[in-house]
């Protein structure tokens, strides 16, 4: 054999190796995109988990000294490089947003300072952060703990370990007065207004009627007996509650914190206003970690307050999560039989192909279209024949409307139709990849149509179609524009679901994540304070988005174990 022939295969591996070392051009490209895509999506996630992470951690509180004798007393937010106030520096300088707080002493809650104009900065022990039930945060040094006249504490350390003993009772009194009012009473209210609404009913029946006005008249008649007993019961017990809240709210007046603040201002705050306050240049990491959870457990469970700016977002939290598993519900069934009816059923043709492609068009209608036609069907035209054919009732007596206005039910149809594309097109793939083999073999068994489309093609299509449901769940629960139509309220404490009869109130209205992202960035009338809060709900939104996600995803892999071992 020649020297040529023995080396003529390792020239050629030579060549194949040094090939697929260097790559293809188009590999490169579309290998660089990928990782560019997946830098992209990290960063804009790391970025928002961390801005909205950190929003409730505590900030040391800086005393600035200004050169004309000026003082104030605040969080410092951003530092940034901007042109000097002051005459003596030309060109570029730093300077400092500082959290003031005190609006109604100062009138801003944010402030800038140029470092040339700063003749001191220092970190006071006592410096305190107060926040309040209304008016937002208010910054100072505590002077004295009052209780009416008596001065229960004085100086910045008494009266630190004094309210630290005192504020948790006050605020166990303010909470159960708060529960009071709003669900005992709230009880009684809705008890008066079914009463009421049967007086009504009673009426409406008798208006009509012709034979057996007598018996009508009993109806009314003991309709508004009942109703007058219901007013006397209720009168009873409203009474009761009225002399409960005020024990509770006598024993927490004249509690008061007198606080004050860097430029010499004192104020009085009363204890049952404020929610929480912290000394956090006095603070181990321990502290820290406590006063964060504190306001992450509020941030979670309670109601929002100071225009949805502070508080909690447990109502849009509550309200997000129903919607989407009421949406999922609705559009499950109804995609995967329009699925199953262009897939196993329909004849191949130009309707076929026709609906097909309208399907696909849908997919691409913006989603305000869809809100408003949720809107003007589903509120305006079924909920109108609704309240019409149920609750006349309500409508003469209240002249509100029950189904015929925005709520969750018609929030989640509309979200419902708006993702219906997405599953019928993930369900239709899902059955097109059920090999053709399994059906002929179920059909050679003696099985009719529907039992192999039950028994053999759905179970083995289940993974694909849960995969369309979990890209229609993270569609529906992102959507603002339908629901500002047809549902989502900027505040509503009323839970769409919650432990009382019926537990479903598919009629109300309620808050939603996304819409609140928009409400805060954009209507809060501070928004330097409001900027944090918007990172922190979408940290939140993207965090539920993922549970849900995950949680199907969770299924799909136990649905694709389930059967794969039945594939050939």
């Amino acid at each position: 054999m020649s020297s040529d022939t023995k080396h003529r295969p390792r020239r050629m591996r030579s060549s194949y190796s040094s090939l697929t070392a260097h790559g293809e051009p188009w590999v490169w490209l579309t290998g660089g995109a990928l990782a560019l895509a997946i830098m992209m999506i990290t960063g804009l996630l790391a970025f928002i988990a961390f801005r909205g992470a950190s929003t409730f951690w505590p900030v040391p509180l800086e005393l600035v000294e200004l050169a004309d004798g000026g003082r104030a007393l605040g969080e410092v937010s951003e530092r940034d490089q901007a042109e000097a106030a002051t005459a003596k520096t030309a060109g570029r300088g730093s300077r400092r947003l500082v959290r003031t707080a005190n609006f109604e002493v100062s009138g801003h809650h944010y402030q800038w300072f140029d470092d040339t104009a700063i003749a001191r900065a220092s970190r006071p022990e006592w410096a305190t952060v107060v926040e309040r039930l209304e008016g937002g945060r208010f910054h100072g040094f505590p002077l004295r703990l009052l209780h009416g006249d008596e001065v229960v504490a004085v100086g910045p350390e008494e009266t630190w370990k004094a309210f630290e003993r005192e504020h948790p009772v006050v605020r166990r009194r303010w909470r159960e007065a708060m529960r009071i009012d709003r669900h005992e009473r709230g009880l009684l209210q809705r008890q008066l207004r079914a009463a009421r609404l049967a007086v009504v009913q009673a009426r409406l029946d008798a208006g009509p009627a012709v034979a057996g006005s007598v018996a009508v008249s009993a109806g009314q008649k003991a309709a508004t007996a009942a109703e007058q007993e219901v007013i006397a019961r209720v009168g009873r017990q409203s009474a009761e509650l009225d002399a409960r809240t005020g024990r509770l709210r006598q024993e927490n007046e004249g509690w008061g914190l007198e606080v004050e603040t860097a430029d010499g201002i004192k104020k009085v705050i009363p204890l049952e206003g404020i929610v929480r306050a912290c000394q956090p240049n006095r603070l181990s990491l321990a502290g820290k970690f406590g006063v964060y959870g504190s306001r992450w457990s509020e941030f979670l469970g309670d109601d929002p307050r100071e225009a949805n700016s502070a508080g909690g977002v447990f109502p849009a939290i509550w309200g997000t999560v129903a919607m989407t598993l009421i949406m999922a519900l609705l559009v499950a069934p109804f995609g995967v039989l329009a699925a199953l009816y262009l897939r196993e059923y329909a004849s191949p043709g130009a309707v076929t192909t026709a609906v097909r492609i309208a399907i696909n068009n849908l997919a691409g209608v913006p989603s305000i279209v869809y809100g408003a036609f949720g809107l003007g069907f589903f509120c305006y035209a079924l909920g109108g024949g609704i309240d019409e054919l149920f609750f006349r009732a309500s409508l003469v007596a209240d002249n509100q409307p029950t189904f015929g206005t925005g709520g969750l039910l018609w929030a989640s149809l509309t979200l419902a139709l708006l993702t219906l594309p997405v599953v019928i097109v993930a369900t239709e793939e899902a059955l097109s990849a059920v090999p053709n083999s399994m059906r002929e073999g179920s059909y050679a068994c003696g099985a009719g149509k529907w039992q192999t489309i039950r028994r053999i093609v759905l179970p083995r299509a289940l993974p694909g179609i849960m995969t369309g449901l979990i890209l229609a769940m993270a569609r529906g629960a992102g959507e603002v524009a339908p629901l500002m139509l047809v549902g989502v309220k900027k505040l509503a404490l009323d839970l769409p679901i919650d432990g009382r009869f019926p537990f479903v109130h598919p009629e109300r209205e309620f808050m939603h994540l996304a819409y609140l992202i928009y409400d805060v960035g954009f209507q809060s009338p501070n928004s330097q304070a409001a900027k944090p809060m918007v990172f922190t709900i979408t940290f939140l939104l993207v965090t539920i988005i993922a549970l849900l996600n995950v949680a199907a995803i969770w299924i799909r892999s136990r649905l694709k174990r389930r059967y794969v071992s039945q594939q050939f």
